[in-house]
């Protein structure tokens, strides 16, 4: 073999160092010392395990240390139980023969090396990712004794804690031996020795789950203060604190034969506080929860924790209170006091999320409120947002989404619901599926799919929209299209499938017939069935299955053609049955909208001014022109 060497080794002197055979139970020690009175490398130097002695000790206080050696098979019987009693001590001591490199082994072709977790509790063998093994005579020796030398220059005890070692690598033996080369295209690890991983010791914690937000923050990052957790919302059976109670952990034991002995647990957190009636507590052997009888939010006074379901505040700002988010399910009621013309009950840029609240004041700038139901008697700032099932607004001028949604009056302001109730307008947008205006003034574009009804008209410029697909897009009708046209090719081929089927089962029913006829003979003369008849009315049979199974795709088929046919039709047909409903006279310039689906076209009207046409719907002549005209419902 060539003579080579590792990048940063010492290049060996021309008359190598004399073997040196010493007991040591640290390896790793003995080679550095070595090395230094040598002046030469470490990594320049190697060893042969020529002999180990297992010994054990069972300390006991006030008694001096007497180490036992222990045999082979006494090794191997020490139980688990000894293994954890931190009072039991166990050692090595080896006998090596140190000697200094002249030329690497086979085995090093294979990159490797050792670690383990934090405790030592668990030992992997890495092999690095473009290693190679080459499979020779002695390959497996070779390999695990190498593996012995890493344990040891690690400090890691060997025959113990190790009897997965062999079972693991045996595919890895395996594969080689076959292959006769192996290249590791990646990384690949190896559990080569496992000890007992202690049981940590718990200390005491106590975690208010109701504000992780604040709780899990690092004290370094910065506040959010525009949202800072000023009211805590919580759900029935939510928890809302729990006490972690200190435990003390178990012994486990390192593969390097250490005991690790768990520290008593820190006691700081012990609650002091108490509960009101609307939180349970429940104790269990690790903790103590605190969880909420009812849905509401979380208060804190004098030393007691409770819920409550209404909130009275002055005003919601960044000054005040920050930002307020809770769970829109959980019963709380906010009712905010400021009403001054002149100030923001909700303050520029505040976000509220609440299942009740009512604001007696304004909405100021940039805010936004989200609840299940709001009243608002002030109003509503143009670049504000409002969302709720049920919205009341005294004057609106921004943004409102809803259910159902009652304005007094509407300044400009944008509205989007199923069913919206303005008493006053005077410039604005609306969208719902059914708008009611007492008085409407000017510039003002409704669009419904059902319904437009006016009590009083008083201005011009308005546009009256009635379009079907006020929720849905023109790009959902064309998917629609699309698939119903899908479904009705995929149904016409199924049915020249079937018709193909029906015909063929027609024809051959005599022959079926026949067949049957001499097979029950056959049976019954007790007289064996020729094979061919067998064959042929299994045919039938693999045939009527098919036919079977074809008519049940087709209807199928049939059906999902027709919900979907149905569907878009009856999208269709509802701008037939909107309405335009004026029960005062048309004055000024005014636009009434019909949009079709099919055509796509938009049908116009202006009604002429002074006129009395109360209902106006959409109408098909015989001919398929469309028109709006007066209609008696």
């Amino acid at each position: 073999m060539g003579l080579f060497h590792k990048e940063g080794e010492v290049e060996p002197s021309i008359a190598p160092m004399v073997p040196i055979v010493i007991r040591t139970g640290n390896v790793a020690k003995e080679l550095l010392q070595v090395a230094s009175s040598h002046k030469i490398s470490v990594h320049s130097l190697d060893f042969n395990l020529l002999n180990t002695q297992t010994f054990s000790h069972m300390r006991i206080e006030g008694q001096s240390e007497d180490w036992i050696e222990l045999t082979a098979d006494e090794v191997k019987g020490i139980t688990e139980d000894l293994f954890l009693n931190p009072k039991f001590e166990i050692k090595q001591i080896y006998e090596i023969e140190i000697f200094e490199i002249t030329e690497h082994a086979l085995i090093e072709t294979i990159e490797m090396s050792i670690g383990g977790n934090t405790t030592l509790c668990k030992i992997y063998l890495t092999i690095k990712a473009r290693s190679v093994a080459r499979y020779y005579e002695t390959f497996e020796r070779d390999f695990l004794h190498t593996l012995r030398k890493k344990k040891l220059r690690a400090n890691v005890l060997i025959d113990l804690f190790d009897s997965m070692m062999k079972k693991n690598f045996d595919p890895f033996f395996a594969k080689i031996k076959v292959s006769g080369e192996y290249r590791f295209e990646e990384q690949e690890r190896f559990l080569i020795a496992e000890g007992y991983d202690p049981i940590v010791t718990i200390n005491d914690q106590l975690i208010f789950h109701y504000d992780e937000k604040n709780k899990h923050r690092d004290e370094k990052e910065r506040i959010d203060y525009a949202n800072r957790g000023y009211l805590h919302s919580v759900s029935e059976n939510d928890l809302l604190i729990e006490y972690v109670k200190p435990k003390k952990g178990e012994t486990g034991r390192n593969c390097r034969g250490e005991a690790i002995i768990p520290k008593e647990p820190l006691v700081r957190n012990e609650p002091t506080f108490t509960v009101g009636e609307n939180i349970k507590v429940i104790e269990t052997p690790d903790s103590i929860e605190y969880r909420a009888k009812t849905s509401g939010y979380v208060t804190y006074e004098g030393g007691v924790y409770d819920i409550r379901v209404e909130m009275d505040i002055t005003e919601i700002s960044f000054k005040t209170t920050g930002s307020i988010e809770s769970k829109l399910d959980a019963d709380v009621s906010i009712n905010v006091k400021e009403k001054d013309l002149f100030k923001d009950a909700i303050g520029m840029g505040m976000e509220v999320t609440v299942n009740t609240i009512h604001i007696e004041g304004n909405v100021g700038t940039n805010a936004k409120v989200t609840a299940h139901k709001a009243t608002i008697d002030g109003q509503v700032h143009q670049s504000a947002v409002v969302t709720a099932d049920e919205l009341t607004i005294n004057i609106h001028k921004g943004t409102a989404y809803g259910k159902e949604v009652h304005i007094t009056r509407l300044e400009h302001g944008i509205v989007e619901a199923e069913k919206v109730t303005v008493m006053q307008a005077t410039g604005g947008k609306i969208r719902a599926k059914e708008i009611i205006i007492e008085v409407l003034g000017s510039h003002v574009k409704m669009t419904a799919s059902h319904t437009i009804e006016i009590m009083h008209l008083s201005g011009g410029e308005n546009q009256f929209v009635i379009d079907p697909l006020l929720n849905e897009s023109r790009e959902n009708l064309a998917s629609q299209d699309k698939s119903i046209e899908a479904a009705k090719q995929t149904l016409r081929a199924v049915k020249k499938e079937l018709e193909g089927y029906e015909q063929t089962w027609l024809e051959n029913a005599p022959a079926m017939d026949e067949l049957k006829q001499k097979l029950l003979r056959y049976k019954t003369n007790g007289v064996t069935m020729p094979a061919a008849f067998v064959q042929k009315y299994r045919q039938f049979q693999e045939f009527k299955q098919k036919l079977e199974s074809l008519r049940s795709e087709y209807q199928q088929k049939e059906d999902y053609y027709a919900l979907l046919n149905s569907k878009h039709i009856a999208l269709q047909n509802e701008i037939f049955d909107a309405r335009v409903i004026n029960h005062s006279t048309w004055k000024n310039y005014n636009e009434i909208i019909f949009k079709l689906i099919e055509p796509n076209i938009d049908v116009l009207y202006v009604p002429i001014e002074n006129s009395v046409e109360n209902t106006l719907g959409l109408h098909e002549d015989a001919d398929g022109h469309f028109s709006i005209k007066v209609m008696h419902k």
